[in-house]
C-alpha cells in the first residue's frame, strides 16, 4: 500500500524515470505525485499508482 510519505520506486519500464526511487507527496485519483532528490535538484513527478512500488526501507547498522 502507498501513502503519502511513503518510498516508492517507479517500475513501468517505458517510463523515463524507471527505476528511480522517491517519496509519495499526494494521493488522489488514482495517482500520485512523487519527489525525487537528488545532489542539486529536486523534481516533483505525478504517476499512476500502477506505475510505482512501494519500497521497504531498512535501516544501516552503524560500524564500531
Amino acid at each position: 500500500m502507498i501513502l503519502p510519505g511513503s518510498t516508492v520506486r517507479v517500475i513501468n519500464s517505458n517510463d523515463t524515470y524507471y527505476g528511480y526511487q522517491g517519496l509519495a507527496q499526494r494521493i488522489t485519483d488514482g495517482k500520485a505525485a512523487v519527489l525525487f532528490e537528488g545532489g542539486n535538484w529536486d523534481k516533483l513527478v505525478t504517476f499512476k499508482l500502477s506505475d510505482l512500488a512501494s519500497v521497504e526501507v531498512t535501516g544501516r547498522k552503524k560500524a564500531k
